[in-house]
């Protein structure tokens, strides 16, 4: 492994603020002391610092030279409402409210990078930090969008990391194309007649109809979508009723939808809005449906990801830079890459043996309330966006 040595000897400073940042996790648009920490060492590393963009969002400028290229490096912030079962002294200090996902590592690593940007300028043109808020929930990444960032900060390429359990520490993964899925909910109200349970015959019952709406939902995926599409149609809420012997009038059904592609997608959505309609109407009753799109597929740029895998080869051997197989998950990067040709990899988090005593019961993966980042990696995260930033602005015509 060839770490930028000056980062290595950060480990144990990183690891302390990666700590920190764990046991005083904040919510989406919430990380008001987060915000204030990253801008306060990156002021303190000379960085020049503009704020407010998502609200909470920091971006730092670090420049050298007379080039006018620049290039992006992304870091989440947030944390998520989750209760934290870990009891080690860095564990969350707020009931509710957890680093269950890794963005206090995420932070921790694009700081330690920025650190040495700042220290060492071997560029020529601008690299922007973008410390992000509410990728879980709210889409930050397109609220900094809405608010300017691109065109504050111009820019000819994005990178972003994220940490990967399961993945052993010290690999990076990483492929071209559709890398995680869209993330899409749905909504829909059935309305029939509430009635007396011993006399179904004078009401219109929308649970039945609900049944029916359940299974055919699944036909899309398996009679509807071309067979080499993937997609999933979670129905994870139901609700309906109050009393054991009274036919309710309503009954609400929500869940979640993941595709990769856009084409897929329509499908889905209109074979939804068809098969709930068409059912409701065959028993008498009738529905309200509604379908929200809240991230795009996350698609990374070919020439943008085999040039990230050319630096990953530089810091690691060939069996630890991997391709990554595409997960239904979501990530609001996307956004970003919708915009500005980049890529987004992931780095292997282990398999959670680096889980000091104290660890919940749980496995060590991503949304878990057993969950820990691994510090062991911050070093290889850091070096390997510093590398990005400096060879990008290498590159010439970059």
């Amino acid at each position: 492994m060839n770490l930028i040595d000056a980062i290595a000897a950060q480990a144990d400073y990183l690891t302390g603020v990666r700590r920190d940042l764990h046991a005083h996790p904040e919510l989406a648009f919430e990380e008001t002391r987060t915000a204030d920490l990253v801008a306060g060492l990156l002021t303190e590393w000379g960085i020049p610092v503009h704020r407010g963009l998502g609200g909470t969002g920091v971006v730092g400028i670090v420049k050298n030279g007379d080039s006018p290229r620049a290039v992006g490096l992304r870091a989440d912030m947030d944390a998520l409402p989750i209760h934290e079962t870990n009891q080690f002294p860095h564990a969350s200090r707020h009931a509710g409210k957890m680093h269950a996902c890794g963005h206090d590592g995420h932070t921790t690593m694009l700081l330690g990078a920025a650190q040495y940007l700042a220290r060492q300028r071997d560029f020529d043109g601008t690299v922007y930090l973008i410390f992000q808020p509410a990728e879980e929930q709210g889409g930050g990444a397109r609220v900094m969008m809405r608010d300017g960032l691109f065109e504050k900060f111009p820019m000819q390429a994005v990178f972003g990391l994220h940490n990967m359990p399961g993945i052993p520490a010290g690999t990076v993964a990483l492929s071209p194309g559709a890398v995680l899925a869209s993330n899409n909910e749905f909504r829909l109200t059935i309305h029939g007649k509430g009635g007396h349970a011993a006399m179904p015959h004078l009401a219109i019952d929308p649970i039945p109809v609900a049944g029916q709406i359940m299974q055919a939902y699944q036909t899309i995926l398996t009679r509807n979508k071309k067979p080499l599409e993937t997609a999933v149609v979670s129905i994870t809420m139901l609700r309906a009723g109050d009393v054991p012997n009274v036919i309710p009038d309503s009954c609400e059904m929500q869940g979640s939808v993941r595709a990769y592609s856009a084409e897929t997608l329509e499908l889905i959505e209109r074979r939804m809005g068809e098969i709930a309609e068409q059912s409701a109407a065959m028993f008498g009753a009738r529905v309200d449906f509604e379908f929200r799109r809240n991230y795009p597929s996350t698609i990374n740029h070919d020439k943008e990801t085999a040039f990230a895998r050319e630096v990953l080869l530089d810091l690691l051997p060939a069996e630890q830079v991997i391709a990554q197989t595409p997960i239904m998950a979501a990530e609001d990067f996307a956004f970003m890459l919708e915009e500005v040709p980049g890529c987004y990899a992931f780095i292997g988090n282990g398999d959670g043996d680096h889980r000091l005593p104290g660890h919940g019961a749980g496995p060590c993966m991503v949304h878990n309330p057993s969950y820990d980042f691994n510090d062991a990696i911050l070093p290889l995260g850091a070096s390997f966006l510093v590398r990005l930033a400096e060879r990008w602005l290498a590159r010439p015509g970059a």
